[in-house]
């Protein structure tokens, strides 16, 4: 397939303050994984010149294969006991007020990795409660009591990306059962008291038809926030871009998705699950 050549506008700064070189310091000094690092979000400079990160629990090798993504594929080692208490004390030394904790998927565990979710945001809840709780948490097999675990728990968001649309599943190595299965989760998720998001990337061949059903989808499961951001091909191995939205394009996506309803929607070229999830959950409080 040619090469499509990546325009001006996805060119993101460079680390260069030394906030961000003291948290890669930090981060490294405790063990502890971010998406910030294992997803290659070009974000990590911005965010973390900001003091703001999001912490990678259960390890950082996925049982899955999705062909989009940049975290380390294959047998992942036993759980470390100590995440939650790590993840804690980087929150405490970086002073945050927001945080959001994700995972790999951990199909190899009989819960899916939700009791560590859990005792994590309840360690930081009791220890730390001026910091608010995101959670970007895996499907759990479509399994009803580990969702239920991570609610118990309370954390303010819980967030679980759909990715793409139902249409480009089979072209990222997904079922597209596991479509229908994500907007159950979600769903279940809102109907136990949660704030629900969800996060799209486009530019992997889906039509604007494609989109506009893939938000419908996610209205009608009652989702109430939403990220959509630009998907970059993180090596030559995964799944090729097949289109690069303009700017004005995410404009148009993001007026389209609050007509339909989502509470606040950040929508940009360099967006991802995370960008700014501070500012989206307070301006959707507002």
């Amino acid at each position: 397939m040619h090469h499509i050549r990546k325009p001006d506008w996805l060119k993101a700064r460079l680390p260069s303050r030394a906030d961000y070189f003291q948290v890669a310091g930090l981060l490294k000094k405790s063990g502890l994984h971010t998406i910030c690092e294992s997803g290659r979000c070009p974000n990590i400079g911005e965010c973390w010149d900001r003091k703001t990160a999001t912490f990678l629990i259960l390890g950082n090798v996925c049982t899955r294969n999705c062909a989009f993504c940049a975290v380390d594929k294959g047998q992942p080692q036993p759980l470390d006991e100590t995440e939650p208490e790590q993840v804690l004390a980087a929150i405490e030394a970086m002073g945050l007020h927001y945080v959001v904790i994700t995972s790999v998927t951990r199909d190899d565990l009989p819960d899916g990795g939700a009791e560590v979710f859990f005792r994590t945001i309840r360690l930081i809840k009791d220890s730390w409660p001026q910091t608010k709780v995101e959670v970007l948490i895996p499907d759990f097999k479509g399994e009803i009591s580990p969702l239920m675990k991570v609610i118990e728990a309370q954390p303010e968001v819980l967030s679980h990306n759909l990715e793409t649309t139902a249409t480009i599943y089979p072209e990222i190595n997904r079922s597209a059962s596991n479509y229908y299965r994500s907007l159950k989760l979600l769903r279940q998720a809102k109907e136990l008291g949660a704030v629900t998001k969800s996060g799209l990337m486009v530019g992997l061949g889906e039509t604007l038809a494609d989109l506009k059903q893939a938000l419908v989808d996610l209205r009608q499961n009652h989702c109430d926030l939403l990220t959509l951001g630009q998907y970059l091909q993180p090596t030559r191995h995964h799944a090729p871009v097949r289109r690069y939205y303009t700017p004005e394009e995410f404009e148009e996506l993001r007026q389209l998705a609050l007509d339909l309803g989502f509470k606040e929607v950040a929508s940009g070229p360099l967006v991802r699950s995370s960008y700014f999830a501070d500012r989206l959950y307070e301006t959707s409080r507002s």
